[in-house]
């Protein structure tokens, strides 16, 4: 049992504390936000997680888990994550070290001999040398070890607890031996369990989280490219990514043709990625990532093209229903999401725009007052001329269309998540249009 802190209770270190907890270790979370932490310490996850809330109940209930805002609380504990927000810095395409400085610089004086600082927020190559100075400065006994995370929004209690790799940045020699000594002690369940460990330095383990989400990127972008092609070939990008997903090397998943990634870390990752590498000299090195970015953001534009199109060249005075607020299912999370950045064009471009989601109204009305939300598909749908599916949860995955067509005003379906059947939907009277298929 390790008695740790964890410091940033976000969506990354709220998930890590609890599950931490669960694993058997005796945690205090902290952060700056006293409501939040009102919140967590009532047993309230602050955001949409499947299963979060259950493990955070069970880890207080256990007494191995509480949430503090005072920095002070860290004396006692021997390891300490740090897992505060790295956002992208206004203006630019760099991230914000605002909060990880902020974090290390309070968090240093604090230490005791021999503790152990982990960082884990996605951060720009070289952070950690420089943060380790920090900690050395204040302590010259403890260290710091730099542990990327690799959730995935709607997994990630079960990729915390079940992780596919754990990667490890090690101090130099002699002090590596001690800091991965310390690791291994908190993640002996999953390292029990046969998780692959990677064990390197501090510079690859910070490049191992921006080269993992700038290769899903790619591929996500790459099929979207393809949709582009398809298009104007009157060809199918489904059938395509099937075809090409058998081979091994390729793989069908992230082989999904839409409208694209959003969220808070693929789109601002590979931005910040692109930053670091030309403050290093590299820049030539990730161009391409500049037509990622385009081709995703592309996706967009598209689909409010394909609205106008199937409403017969204009969308103005249209009523238009959107399935979707949150950037991807399984999630409350609207930080750059395609779904509602649709919705806006729009309602700018002359349409009345009804959004729902299962999860993400709430933050939705308070960033988008704009637009107008119902609670459910249906209700949304009611006197429709067309209806986007912009999130794939599976609830819109599944919906009934000769249900939906009893409420809309034209059967009209643009599937901007190539998630449901064609023929289904045609067979039910419906005009069916998604991006990259005929």
């Amino acid at each position: 049992m390790t008695k740790m802190t964890v410091i940033g209770c976000g969506y990354l270190g709220a998930v890590h504390a609890a599950c931490m907890a669960r694993s058997g270790h005796e945690v205090i979370g902290i952060d700056v936000d006293a409501p939040k932490v009102e919140s967590l310490l009532a047993g309230k996850a602050p955001f949409y997680e499947p299963g979060f809330e259950d493990v955070l109940v069970e880890a207080l209930e256990s007494g191995r888990l509480t949430f503090t805002t005072d920095l002070g609380a860290v004396k006692g504990s021997t390891v300490h994550f740090v897992c505060v927000g790295t956002p992208q810095r206004a203006g630019e395409n760099a991230a914000d070290m605002t909060y990880v400085d902020a974090a290390v610089n309070g968090l240093a004086p604090h230490l005791s001999p021999g503790d152990l600082v982990v960082g884990k927020s996605t951060v720009p190559v070289g952070t950690a040398a420089r943060l380790a100075s920090i900690v050395s400065a204040h302590q010259s006994t403890a260290l710091l070890a730099w542990n990327p995370e690799f959730l995935r929004e709607g997994f990630a209690v079960q990729d915390t607890l079940s992780p596919d790799r754990l990667v490890y940045g090690l101090p130099p020699a002699p002090h590596a031996e001690v800091a991965k000594a310390m690791l291994d002690e908190v993640y002996a369940q999953p390292l029990a369990a046969g998780t692959p460990l990677v064990t390197t330095d501090y510079a690859t383990a910070e490049l191992v989280k921006a080269a993992a989400n700038s290769f899903l990127a790619t591929k996500i972008s790459f099929i979207n490219a393809m949709a582009e092609v398809c298009e104007a070939a009157g060809a199918d990008v489904a059938q395509l990514a099937d075809a090409i997903g058998h081979d091994v090397r390729i793989g069908r998943r992230f082989l999904n043709a839409g409208l694209g990634f959003g969220g808070g870390c693929l789109s601002k990752d590979i931005r910040a990625f692109m930053a670091r590498a030309g403050e290093l000299g590299a820049d030539q090195a990730l161009a391409f990532l500049r037509e990622i970015d385009s081709i995703n953001m592309r996706r967009r534009v598209r689909m409010v093209d394909l609205a106008r199109e199937v409403c017969g060249g204009s969308i103005v005075g249209r009523h238009i229903a959107v399935l979707g607020a949150a950037f991807k299912p399984n999630s409350d999370d609207i930080r750059d999401s395609p779904a509602l950045n649709v919705a806006a064009q729009m309602q700018l471009q002359g349409a009345t725009v009804t959004v729902t989601d299962p999860e993400a109204l709430a933050n939705a009305r308070r960033v988008w007052p704009n637009l107008h939300y119902a609670d459910t598909a249906m209700q949304a749908a009611a006197g429709a001329d067309l209806v986007l599916l912009l999130t794939e949860w599976e609830e819109y995955r599944t919906i009934d269309p000769d249900e939906l067509a009893t409420v809309v005003a034209g059967r009209r379906m643009l599937d901007g998540r190539n998630a449901l059947e064609p023929t289904q939907w045609r067979n039910a009277g419906w005009t069916y249009r998604a991006l990259g298929r005929p």
